[in-house]
């Protein structure tokens, strides 16, 4: 299945989904990071062969969409064990199995598993809204079916804290729109109002975190890898769940994200609020870099709703760069 071009506004079903097929090869390779292992792990799981939460399964995810595009039922059946083993460890009261991290001095907090599993949900219902309108969906359909309901109690799992989201992550813009994918994408997998109506609301308060220029702030300023992340999560909320005045938020912003990438595909630190500098840590303890996989995927989405070559062309050259060196 190849991506297929799609206009401003979207298409008049909400569920329609297009992926990218240019640059030549370019999303596959963006998406062919997260390959379960055996048990169905990915990421920091499947290195350091140990569960932490729900929000480090997410790469399985696009692992599952990269396999979908390429129709490739195999590496596709590969990326569903994330999502069984995910599931597997899904806890009565809906949310997920959280174990303490190795860059944290207290067990996971209620806030802190809230957050965890709308990281994840918000990729998972990305995964299968593609998953279902592609030629593999009836392949798929009877599992995804099977599964929802669990999806639903995830949901009224995230749903319970939605008072602590805003107070947690209010300050990083990215996040506020990772929960509002979350909500709003499961909603419409699930045709739930109510989730949809939350994804609105948490868009509403992203949208009225911008500086005079659009950029959409963390902690107060601007960053190049976390405007990014922005302009990714809300552009696939936009294209499943059209919300006013996003899409026009969104050229903007990313008007200024690609001033803060040189012509070889090099994105810049300097000024950035909380990546590249040493501002924080990562998981593992290292420095926080620039995330140039979402930087090249929020140019490829940007540059396929807006019919935009340039921008798909920047997406390579920003994605080969990160090859040879850093930002």
């Amino acid at each position: 299945m190849r991506f297929r071009r799609c206009c401003t506004p979207p298409p008049p079903n909400p569920n329609t989904t297009f992926c990218a097929a240019s640059p030549p090869n370019l999303f596959q390779q963006l998406t062919s990071g997260g390959e379960p292992d055996a048990d169905g792990l990915v990421g920091a799981h499947r290195k350091e062969r140990r569960w932490y939460e729900s929000g480090k399964q997410r790469a399985g995810c696009w692992y599952l969409i990269g396999a979908v595009v390429a129709g490739d039922v195999p590496r596709a059946e590969k990326g569903w064990t994330s999502i069984e083993a995910t599931f597997a460890r899904q806890l009565d009261d809906g949310g997920f199995l959280s174990n303490q991290k190795p860059n944290r001095s207290h067990p996971p907090t209620f806030e802190e598993r809230v957050e965890t599993a709308f990281f994840y949900l918000q990729e998972l219902g990305h995964a299968l809204l593609v998953l279902q309108q592609s030629p593999l969906a009836e392949h798929f359909q009877p599992r995804i079916d099977a599964l929802k309901p669990r999806i639903a109690r995830a949901c009224g799992f995230i749903d319970s804290g939605y008072d602590t989201i805003v107070g947690k992550v209010g300050r990083t813009t990215n996040r506020l729109f990772i929960a509002a994918k979350a909500f709003g994408l499961c909603g419409v997998l699930l045709d739930d109002p109510h989730l949809q109506s939350r994804a609105h609301d948490l868009v509403k308060i992203a949208l009225r975190q911008r500086d005079r220029d659009g950029v959409f702030l963390e902690y107060d300023g601007r960053d190049s890898s976390y405007n990014a992340v922005s302009l990714l999560m809300a552009r696939v909320l936009w294209l499943h769940l059209p919300v006013p005045e996003l899409d026009d938020a969104l050229v903007r912003a990313m008007a200024w994200q690609r001033t803060r990438i040189r012509d070889d595909g090099t994105v810049l630190a300097q000024g950035n609020t909380r990546t590249g500098l040493g501002q924080e840590k990562n998981f593992s303890g290292g420095i926080k870099q620039i995330n140039v996989r979402e930087v090249s995927l929020a140019l490829c989405y940007h540059g396929l709703v807006h019919d935009d070559p340039s921008a798909l062309q920047l997406a390579g050259r920003v994605f080969a760069s990160s090859k040879n060196k850093s930002p």
